[in-house]
């Protein structure tokens, strides 16, 4: 009779711990006394007069001695509704909750009851079975069929309670369908967390490690109730299971929502919607998940937003995130990821954020033997064009974009910010390294500004380095450097009809040809090795310009480092800055979740974990929080060696640096230009104009580029910068004289 089982009536509301998990001396409410707010000692029972009025009331329950309520108490605001087990009933008065326009009375009518703890006027009606839940003041609970509560809840967490097998354990299968890379989810799991579980699978020591700290971060004995926080709203959902829910948070018209933890508080309220169904996962502080989503094993970072039917499966999702219309499998996302178009798909990657993936983009789709096996290793800024089909195993530099294509060969993209096609007409791959800041500057500027304004965070656990001009971007555009030299000089060689030297002279002969006339680097076919699985052509565009644009970048990074670094320390002298500052180049470092760590400061951490010096994930986050206050001056330093390497110079001084500053101010004048020049191609298009009556028309209708926010912006930015840089000049100056 499949699996019903038959109890008599006397047993219904209690029993919700076996026995065999109580030590002596406890009951089933040894957690439930813990977690209750107001001292069990001011609650009071029913007086014989109230009782009647309840049953009067059409009221039923088996045993009136076990409901418990606090003064004032108005049983005439209860009807029609059955409790059993312990009810412990808040403050109850002649009051009307509002929510949207929504008068609620407060009291409980139509509803059952099983053992729960409810707050102070709350307004509970037509709920259907409500078990062992604690529920806060002021909430409304309406049209709801079941919001229950097991014994061996875990919330979402990947945890064990006591007497559960191991093979009950939730993980997550990031990054790779095969589970080669599977992480263990906890309420409190940033990006950072996931990437060091995930990445480092070789240290089988510190695996143990993260999952002993997960396991000791939560109670592993059983009974806990589910708590609902003060101020919340759930009406019309239909299953809710194993579900801690915080403050003010807006549940309406789920269809199940189980095994989950979903954070939220009065400033970061977190909403989940119509059609909704979430399975054993974090959602995070002020979320929104709405009209059919779907997710199963994940965790959602704060403010993040999964819309119009997504599907979200195995997957940490980054903070800041918008997904809609599409579905993510096994991926590990940073902070600020936006995928809001029908049909785009992204399986097995790792992508770390500020990304844009454009409708029918479809990133690991192919693979490349029978297995699940393959990966996608995407940097910061990753944008696949429009039904762009990107094929496992693949890797990409930050801020690589993609033109439409089916690319059908693994990929291997060390330019950063550099723009790749598919050229099937001559079937070649194109490769146009630092694409954006020759071509797309409006673009490049407005990213770190989009995504900054877009982060309503309350709480930033996760700390974000927003800024395309970051150390990191920096090492890859040295490494570009390098590979540019390198492949120009290997393809001169081939032009000769001569074998390729040894790397160094190639390099030597490549850098000589970059700094040369134009004409003579124009006239080869620049061939980059081992950026494609095939035998096709991979040509790189433009590399003369891409090699002074990337110079021209770290140029602009550095001064914008130093100039900031100066104006938050008016009394560092230059003298002063070149003794804090100088020191090597920092070449290795890690992105960890958005937090950008040098790799020897990452590795310290983790020995720490694993001797058990630092003990707990409250520990690790605040490791990163010092790191994340070390960052700017390592910034700073970083800065100051890549001006140096750039000018092949093993110091500084004070006259090179005021020229620098003065090459800094022409720069932000080419950037503030090329800001408006590209914006200004969308209004020059004459197949934009097509579709308008007029020049007047067109400009009602999408203004001028003058009149663009951004622009306006952008330009407002780079007087900043000039008056920083004017400041600077004139304290430098005096500081010579």
């Amino acid at each position: 009779m499949n699996d019903i089982v038959v109890h008599e009536e006397a047993s219904f509301g209690y029993g919700f711990v076996p026995l065999k998990f109580l030590e002596s001396g406890e009951d089933e409410y040894r957690l439930r006394h813990l977690q209750q707010q107001n001292p069990v000692a001011s609650y009071r029972p029913l007086r014989p007069v109230e009782v009647e009025t309840l049953i009067l009331n059409g009221n039923r329950c088996s045993d009136w001695g076990k409901i418990m309520v606090l003064e004032p108490f108005t049983p005439s605001l209860i009807r029609t509704s059955e409790f059993a087990g312990l009810v412990r009933i808040g403050r109850l008065e002649r009051v009307v909750l509002e929510h949207h326009d929504m008068m609620i009375p407060a009291g409980i009518s139509n509803s059952r009851v099983i053992s729960c703890d409810i707050g102070d006027d709350c307004a509970i009606h037509s709920c259907s079975y409500i078990a062992h839940y604690i529920i806060g003041d002021r909430c409304i609970l309406l049209n709801n069929d079941e919001i229950h509560v097991t014994d061996h809840a875990k919330w979402g967490n990947g945890i064990l309670k006591e007497g559960e097998p191991e093979d009950l354990r939730v993980w997550l299968d990031l990054m790779n369908e095969a589970g080669g890379r599977s992480v263990l989810p906890f309420d409190g799991m940033i990006c950072a967390d996931a990437y060091l579980w995930a990445k480092r699978r070789e240290d089988a020591a510190l695996m143990e490690r993260f999952k002993d700290m997960t396991q000791a971060s939560f109670d592993c004995r059983r009974g806990e109730y589910g708590l609902i926080g003060a101020g919340s709203v759930l009406k019309s959902n239909h299953i809710i299971k194993d579900v801690r829910i915080g403050e003010c948070a807006y549940i309406k018209g789920s269809n199940k929502l189980k095994n989950l933890t979903i954070k939220s508080s009065e400033n970061e309220r977190t909403q989940i919607g119509e059609g909704v169904e979430l399975v054993n996962g974090i959602v995070g502080f002020g979320c929104r998940v709405f009209y059919g989503c779907k997710a199963v094993r994940f965790v959602m970072g704060t403010n993040s937003a999964l819309k119009y039917g997504a599907r979200l499966i195995h997957s940490v999702l980054g903070d800041n995130s918008t997904v809609s219309c599409c579905e993510i499998l096994n991926n590990l996302i940073y902070p600020a990821h936006e995928q809001h178009h029908n049909t785009s798909f992204l399986v097995a990657a790792l992508v770390k954020g500020q990304s844009n993936m454009a409708a029918g983009a479809t990133i690991g789709s192919n693979h490349n033997s029978r297995a699940n096996d393959g990966e996608i290793d995407a940097g910061r800024g990753f944008w696949p064009g429009l039904a762009t089909s990107v094929k496992h195993s693949s890797r990409f530099a930050s801020y690589c974009l993609l033109a439409k294509g089916d690319y059908r060969f693994e990929l291997d993209i060390l330019y950063p910010f550099c723009l790749v096609a598919d050229d099937q007409s001559r079937d070649r791959l194109e490769l146009m390294p630092a694409y954006w800041w020759m071509y797309n500057m409006y673009a490049l500027l407005r990213n770190e500004v989009k995504f900054t304004s877009r982060d309503k965070r309350y709480l930033k656990t996760q700390n974000v380095e927003f800024s395309a001009f970051a150390p990191d971007t920096a090492e890859e555009m040295f490494q570009a450097l390098e590979l540019l030299e390198l492949q120009v000089g290997e393809s001169w060689y081939a032009f000769k009809g001569k074998a390729s030297p040894e790397a160094g002279e190639a390099r030597a002969k490549g850098r000589e040809l970059l700094t040369g006339p134009k004409d003579t680097v124009d006239a080869l076919e620049v061939r980059a090795r081992g950026a494609e699985n095939s035998k096709r052509p991979v040509i790189i565009i433009k590399p003369r310009r891409a090699y002074k644009a990337y110079r021209h970048m770290l140029r602009w990074y550095s001064m914008q480092s130093l100039i900031a670094y100066f104006a938050e320390r008016p009394d560092v002298s230059f003298a002063d800055a070149a003794e804090i500052l100088a020191g090597p180049r920092v070449r290795e470092w890690e992105n960890l979740g958005g937090q950008l760590v040098p790799l020897e400061k990452v590795e310290a951490l983790l020995a720490k974990v694993k001797s058990g010096e630092v003990n707990g994930w409250d520990e690790v986050h605040a490791e990163y929080a010092r790191l994340w206050s070390e960052y700017p001056l390592e910034k700073a330093q970083h800065a100051w060696a890549t001006l140096c390497d750039l000018m092949e110079a093993p110091e500084l001084r004070g006259a090179q640096f005021l020229k620098e500053v003065e090459r800094f101010v022409d720069t932000s004048r080419f950037i503030e230009e090329q800001v408006y020049l590209t914006r200004r191609k969308d209004y020059a298009n004459p197949f934009r104009k097509a579709t308008f009556r007029g020049d007047d028309e067109m400009k009602a209708v999408l203004g001028t580029p003058e009149s663009a926010s951004f622009i306006r912006y952008a330009k407002a930015e780079m007087e900043r910068w000039r008056a920083r840089a004017d400041a600077l000049l004139g304290r430098l100056g005096s500081q010579e004289g």
